[in-house]
C-alpha cells in the first residue's frame, strides 16, 4: 500500500474498537457487527498496511509497537472528527441565529439580557460573532448584524438601533471619593486608564488633551474589555462607550463622573432580512433587540 493512501474509516474504527478492548467479541458489540466482520477489518488493515497491528493472546488481543503507534494517531483524528461533527451539527439546530456585534457591546450590553432572550426563547442557540468583516447578511452566515453604519445592502431591514457616547467613569468607591472633592483636585487623587483608540479618535481626543489631561496615565489598553474590568476593580478613572459600561452603571457598580463632558452621541444600526426571515426564530430576535433597544433608550 502506498504510503501516503489513508485506510478506509471503516477499517480504522474497527481497528480503533479492537485496540481499546482487546478483544474482538467486545468490539463487534460496540460497533453491531458481527465479530468476524471485525477480524476481517483487522486484517484488511494489516494487509494494507503490510504490517501486524496485534499479538494473539488467547481469547484476546494486544497491541504491539506498530498498533500502539497507530492507535494514537487514529484516536486523535477521531476526536478532531468527532469534534468538527458535532459543530456542523451546531450550525443545523433549528434554533440558531447568528448575531454579529461589536465587542464592546456584545460585553457590556447584551450580555446581561441573554438570560431573558433565553427564557423567552428557550429554543434558541444564539451564535454571538464580533468578526465585524463577516457582517453582511446572507441567510447563510448571518443572519442579524449590528454596525456603526447602514450596510445598503439589498434586501435588508436597517433600522436605527442604540444611540451611544463617551462616558467618563469610575467604579462606585472612588467615585464617591472624588464626589466630595473639588474637580481641580480629582488628578491628585487618580490616575487615568485608557482605551488606546480613544487618544486619538476625533469624538474623544480633545477631551484627553484638555479635561483629562492632568491625569497621569496608568495603563493603556487596546481591548475595551479589560479596560472596563480595570476600572471596575478601582484602579482608575476611564472614558468609556456607555454601551460597554452598561450593566455595570445600572447594577451601580460603575458611576459616570458628572463634571466631565460626554462626546457626542452616535447610532448603531441592527440590519435583517426583509420578511419572511429563515426562520421564525431569526424574526423574533430581531424584534427582540429592537424592542430591548427602545426600553433601553427611555430608562437612559
Amino acid at each position: 500500500m502506498s504510503a501516503h493512501k489513508i485506510p478506509s474509516m471503516k477499517l480504522l474504527a474497527g481497528f480503533e474498537a479492537a485496540a481499546r478492548h482487546g478483544n474482538f467479541s467486545r468490539a463487534a458489540d460496540e460497533l453491531h457487527i458481527s465479530q468476524s466482520a471485525v477480524s476481517h477489518q483487522v486484517q484488511q488493515l494489516e494487509e494494507q498496511l503490510r504490517q501486524p497491528l496485534f499479538r494473539r493472546l488467547g481469547r484476546g488481543v494486544e497491541l504491539n509497537v506498530a498498533g500502539e503507534v497507530l492507535l494514537q494517531t487514529v484516536q486523535r483524528s477521531m476526536t478532531v472528527l468527532r469534534s468538527g461533527l458535532g459543530q456542523i451539527a451546531t450550525y443545523l439546530d433549528p434554533g440558531l441565529v447568528v448575531l454579529v456585534c461589536p465587542d464592546h457591546i456584545a460585553h457590556g450590553w447584551l450580555q446581561g439580557r441573554l438570560a431573558a432572550l433565553q427564557a423567552e426563547l428557550p429554543q434558541l442557540c444564539l451564535l454571538v460573532s464580533t468578526d465585524l468583516s463577516a457582517r453582511f447578511v446572507d441567510e447563510v452566515d448571518v443572519d442579524i448584524s449590528i454596525s456603526e453604519r447602514p450596510l445598503l445592502q439589498a434586501g435588508l431591514s436597517e433600522q436605527r438601533w442604540l444611540a451611544d457616547e463617551w462616558v467618563v467613569v469610575a467604579n462606585a468607591a472612588l467615585a464617591t471619593a472624588l464626589a466630595a472633592l473639588p474637580a481641580g483636585q480629582h488628578a491628585l487623587h487618580a490616575g487615568l486608564l485608557c482605551l488606546e483608540q480613544s487618544l486619538s479618535a476625533p469624538e474623544t481626543a480633545t477631551l484627553f488633551l484638555q479635561q483629562l489631561a492632568p491625569f497621569r496615565k496608568l495603563a493603556i489598553y487596546d481591548d475595551a474589555r479589560l479596560l472596563l474590568d480595570a476600572v471596575l476593580r478601582g484602579r482608575g478613572i476611564a472614558c468609556l462607550p456607555r454601551l460597554l459600561a452598561a450593566e455595570a452603571l445600572a447594577d451601580g457598580r460603575l458611576q459616570s463622573l458628572p463634571d466631565y463632558p460626554r462626546s457626542a452621541v452616535t447610532a448603531w444600526w441592527i440590519s435583517g432580512m426583509l420578511q419572511p426571515a429563515r426562520a421564525a426564530i431569526v424574526s423574533q430576535v430581531y424584534e427582540w433587540l429592537l424592542a430591548q433597544a427602545e426600553q433601553y433608550s427611555s430608562g437612559a
